[in-house]
């Protein structure tokens, strides 16, 4: 049986040699001596063709240690990091876990902790684990004009950026969608020609049927053609294949129909998060309103639907407060007005930040991503520490 490598970084000895009588248990692990050298550990892990673990203590020298996890991550793609420090802030494991880590664990260790954490890893390792922490947030608005297709196009791109894992871009709009002109494609497939094949898709077929987004990790699903190609889609095809989708990607957007058809429906139900996008205008508040009325009928949880603000602008009559107000729930985001990034953007079929990454448009889709992966972060930190607490 071939070994996986195992390599250990920590200033303390003491904590090192725990970490290696720990591990001893593990008879498919091969234990590496503590390393010091930054730029050996990162040749050794980048050169090597096998799987490997690499276990970094970031109790001293934290930038510098994320800064290795982060080289690591990008260089070793079948290196699996876990992370230890013995000042565990939330901050801090949000940052590890973003630079590219799969674990973490505090200090002082606890043995049966180390042990199910490297169990997992070697789980991971071994087998590809099905993705239970998939995120799907649709982007809605029953009235048109309210930009929410630049909102679900751009967000999309940058939680593929930032977070570097994959990331689904669906067209629901299957009568005038326009997404593939807002990124400028020509896909050969669609979500007729997905749902069409459904019971043969598999992680590979996703991957070479979705439409990926130059040198990024997001895939396209674009709309239909055709017209006529909706007319045989039922609702219970896209709560299969986002069901489906959630093995492989860990967040989906959904550019969401203006609509209450039972197909929008069906996307709305299995959505973690529904982005309702208005504008701080009387029109566009009074259909926000009737949405959220009608959401709560649906029997969505209050939490479920979030308020972005499109076009924001800080003079604006109408203002934050206000809106507040009036939909009795608090704005989740505001989208700075600025028509012409977004306008030459659209024109140019290109995202706001390849038109100019530094206006304030650009950062705050940005903004809006981190804000989104780190919240997932905290998410799945919660779930984990509950877990710990029930057992």
């Amino acid at each position: 049986m071939q070994k996986i490598p195992a390599l250990i970084l920590s200033d303390e000895y003491s904590t090192s040699e725990v970490i290696k009588l720990y591990l001893s248990e593990f008879e498919n692990l091969e234990i590496t001596d503590n390393q010091h050298n930054f730029e050996k550990i990162s040749d050794i892990l980048s050169e090597t063709q096998s799987q490997a673990l690499f276990i970094v203590d970031l109790s001293a020298g934290e930038d510098e240690k994320i800064n290795l996890i982060q080289k690591v991550a990008a260089e070793c793609k079948t290196c699996k990091i876990l992370a230890l420090s013995d000042n565990p802030t939330i901050d801090l494991i949000i940052r590890i876990m973003r630079a590219g880590a799969k674990e973490f664990i505090p200090i002082p260790i606890i043995k049966n902790e180390i042990l199910e954490a490297v169990n997992k890893i070697i789980t991971d390792l071994d087998k590809p684990k099905r993705n239970n922490k998939c995120k799907i947030i649709s982007v809605f608005s029953n009235k048109g004009g309210m930009g929410k297709t630049s909102l679900a196009s751009n967000l999309a791109l940058e939680l593929a950026t930032i977070t570097k894992e994959k990331v689904a871009l669906i067209d629901m709009n299957f009568q005038m969608g326009d997404i593939t002109t807002f990124l400028d494609l020509k896909p050969s497939f669609n979500i007729s020609y997905m749902l069409e094949n459904i019971d043969k898709i598999n992680e590979t077929f996703l991957l070479s049927t979705l439409e990926k987004y130059k040198n990024t990790s997001l895939y396209i699903l674009a709309d239909p053609p055709y017209f006529k190609q909706a007319d045989n889609i039922q609702p219970k095809q896209i709560s299969k294949l986002f069901n489906i989708l959630k093995d492989t990607f860990s967040y989906i957007i959904v550019d969401a129909e203006s609509s209450f058809d039972g197909k929008n429906i069906a996307a709305l139900d299995n959505s973690d998060i529904i982005f309702l996008v208005t504008a701080a205008n009387l029109p566009a508040l009074r259909n926000s309103q009737r949405c959220l009325e009608l959401f709560g009928k649906l029997g969505y949880d209050k939490d479920k639907t979030q308020i972005i603000i499109n076009r924001y602008m800080e003079n604006d009559e109408i203002k934050e407060t206000d809106v507040e107000r009036v939909l009795s729930k608090k704005i989740y985001w505001k989208i700075p007005n600025n028509y012409f990034a977004i306008m030459s953007a659209i024109n140019k079929g290109v995202p706001v930040s390849t038109i100019n990454s530094n206006s304030n448009l650009a950062q705050s889709y940005r903004d809006l991503a981190q804000y989104i992966s780190d919240n997932m972060y905290k998410q799945n930190l919660v779930d984990k520490f509950e877990n710990i607490l029930q057992q």
